[in-house]
């Protein structure tokens, strides 16, 4: 580990403005605050946009959460294309740069439609069946702000933790791996205030102060931040647009399908394989042999050699790409039940209704804003990860006279379990919340206020946090263990597509309870008047698949056999095959 005195001290040597040394710590504030803005205007734009849509675009409950399932969606998938773009093609800085801008427009227009008022339907009392729709150019409008803003997302989301990391890999300027660890704890504790600031402070304005203040800081911010991020551009290291990873694995599919009719051999002999100069993999594993046939050299080394084709990877491919593919192959079973619990801490919109209708006050005179009860989630992954580090695994080992952790596949197995006791405990405090507006006459008044502290929702955020702290985290050390360093991209995107597969799903499961549940002129479990709805089935549901899921990790846990790798620690400091 590195000095951090030695390392203060390289930072103050640092001169500010000279452009002809470039890199070091000077430009890091601006690639965490451009990715640190942009948390905060679309995490602060998010959890009120169920109401905004309700309220001003007339859309009921279902519509409405459909929407912004495929809104996270398109967010959490696009860094995925982001980063494809960035590595073989663009380049990060570009793709940051033109995501940051591209951002800035989507948020601008979404401002935009506060304050024309022709940008939205006429206003009417909510749930008035007198209501007028949307017309296709006031949605095309919005739909537009929502895809703008995600492709922004996606290009700054992309490149940001990699382009700031590129800014300190150079050896005479990093002397050890302590400052590269640094920035990663200082990136992602960025990010964790940045949301928090957006559900508390932001959100706070759009309930206090209109949509046009609410909306508008955002904007600004996202100004200030993309201003900043470009004018500082005399002092990036920006590295050249290499081969994209996602592109090799496109390759070895399409080599093994094109030597799809090669018999494969039972002697393994180096010889008979395409292997990197200097790689510690001659051969392929016995796993998913099929796609061995991608790396066969089918003619003699001498002859390839001639012909010039073991430089082609569309003809060839090597055993480490062959390998990198079976590492992603392998996991999918394992990340499709992360997947599926992404499902449950993706339904938000029904938690701001649920807030809304009861009582949030800490004091005669304050209220939490009811999209800020998403803060306590993540405040209870940051009081979580800082308890199990400090203070759970030293009690432990200290106890068990031995060093005690979790694997990776222990911890995203607990991470699910929690995930199902949240939809419990959130279905019955629906159960009890639903029971008193009933009691209390608000059958038909979906805005009343019941006899019931907004604090009973805590339990389901912290234990939605806990879930999110031990499945997420341990996703991300799981990946990083088991893949080679090589595909470290790869370990970064795969959470997020995760994710945007369970926007996606979380969708699919709503649209058809509702529709099932509202046939033959029955209310819909989703009704947009919450007390006549029955959401506590539904989250009843939602906790008969978490449980269902538990039982099917356990199964792709158990066939997935022991963690190979060491652990993230394992992974940074150990050689990989082809490094050298």
């Amino acid at each position: 580990m590195g000095n951090p005195s030695a390392e203060k001290g390289m930072m103050l040597k640092e001169p500010l403005l000279n452009p002809t040394q470039k890199g070091g710590f000077r430009t890091l504030p601006f690639i965490i605050a451009n990715e640190a803005f942009e948390k905060v205007a679309s995490y602060g734009l998010m959890p009120n946009m169920i109401i905004y849509l309700m309220s001003e675009y007339h859309l009921d409950m279902a519509t409405g959460s459909n929407v912004l399932f495929l809104w996270s969606a398109a967010t959490n998938f696009l860094p995925v294309l982001g980063a494809f773009l960035a590595d073989s093609l663009l380049g990060r800085f570009k793709m940051i740069g033109f995501g940051s801008i591209i951002s800035l427009v989507g948020m601008t227009l979404l401002w935009s439609t506060t304050m024309i008022s022709q940008a939205r339907p006429p206003p009417c009392k909510e749930f008035d069946s007198s209501c007028s729709s949307s017309t296709t150019l006031q949605l095309i409008l919005l739909f537009s702000a929502f895809g703008l803003m995600s492709i922004g997302a996606g290009g700054i989301r992309s490149s940001s933790l990699a382009f700031g990391a590129d800014q300190l890999d150079k050896r005479d300027n990093l002397k050890s791996v302590g400052a590269l660890e640094s920035y990663f704890s200082w990136y992602y504790a960025s990010i964790s205030i940045s949301v928090i600031i957006a559900l508390s402070c932001v959100v706070y304005l759009q309930e206090n102060m209109g949509w046009e203040v609410g909306f508008g800081v955002p904007a600004v911010l996202m100004f200030a931040s993309a201003v900043s991020f470009l004018l500082a551009s005399p002092f990036y290291v920006k590295l050249k647009a290499n081969a994209s990873l996602f592109t090799g694995f496109v390759q070895v599919i399409a080599v093994s399908y094109r030597n799809r009719h090669i018999a494969l051999s039972s002697e393994r002999t180096n010889m008979m394989y395409h292997h990197k100069k200097g790689s510690l993999l001659l051969v392929p594993s016995e796993k998913l042999r099929w796609l061995n046939k991608a790396c066969i050299i089918k003619v003699s080394t001498e002859e390839e050699t001639l012909l010039g084709r073991t430089s082609d990877s569309w003809s060839v491919c090597t055993v480490d790409q062959v390998e990198e593919l079976k590492a992603l192959l392998k996991v999918i079973p394992l990340w499709s039940a992360g997947m599926i619990m992404s499902v449950n801490i993706s339904q938000t919109s029904f938690a701001v209704l649920q807030a809304t209708s009861m009582d949030r006050h800490i004091t005669s005179s304050f209220q939490i804003p009811s999209g800020s009860f998403g803060m306590f989630t993540v405040i209870s992954v940051i009081v979580w990860v800082a308890l199990y580090d400090r203070v759970i695994l030293p009690v432990a080992s200290r106890i068990m006279k031995r060093p005690a952790r979790l694997d990776p596949k222990q911890r995203m197995g607990v991470g699910i379990f929690f995930s199902f006791l949240a939809m419990v405990v959130t279905a019955i405090v629906e159960y009890i919340r639903r029971g008193l507006a009933i009691k209390g006459g608000y059958a038909n008044e979906p805005l009343a206020v019941v006899r019931m502290s907004a604090l009973w929702l805590l339990p389901q955020h912290c234990l939605t946090g806990l879930a999110e702290a031990m499945n997420a985290i341990g996703q991300n050390e799981f990946y990083f263990s088991e893949f080679p360093r090589s595909m470290s991209s790869v370990a970064t995107t795969l959470v997020g597509v995760g994710m945007a597969g369970a926007n996606l799903l979380a969708s699919f499961i709503m649209t058809t309870i509702d529709q099932a549940t509202g046939e033959g002129g029955e209310k819909s479990w989703i009704s947009s008047n919450i007390n006549e709805g029955h959401y506590d089935y539904y989250y009843w549901v939602l906790a008969g698949l978490s449980f269902s899921n538990m039982i099917y990790f356990l199964v792709c846990s158990k066939a997935y056999g022991p963690c190979e790798g060491l652990g993230v620690r394992a992974w940074l400091e150990g050689d990989e095959p082809g490094d050298g």
